[in-house]
């Protein structure tokens, strides 16, 4: 079995290491699980399977937050440059590039 997330030989990987890749990842597969009932919504037509893929939606959101919370915790600096962007009024590149000031 391949493992696609590692770039660099597992066995030369701190456990840590492993673990962030798994996260990040995980991330990716509930990103890529909350547009695809994105979709599946748009086009549904049926109110209670619409009913039932929103409700699924909103557990890819909760798994998505989990982990995008669990890497910010690993990740100091990333915590700092999201923290001057999420839930923020005003233009959001500009915010970002308050952020990534705000970590250097």
């Amino acid at each position: 079995m391949s493992f696609d997330q590692y770039h660099e030989p597992a066995s030369e990987l701190s456990a840590e290491t492993r673990t962030f890749a798994r996260m990040i990842v995980s991330l990716t597969e509930e990103a890529e699980a909350i547009n695809w009932y994105e979709q599946r919504i748009a086009v549904e037509t049926d109110k209670d399977a619409k009913a039932i893929m929103q409700n699924a939606q909103q557990e890819e959101f909760k798994h998505f937050g989990m982990d995008l919370e669990f890497l910010l915790r690993k990740k100091p600096v990333w915590q700092t440059t999201l923290k001057s962007i999420l839930f923020q009024k005003g233009d959001i590149v500009e915010l970002g590039t308050k952020g990534e000031e705000a970590a250097e």
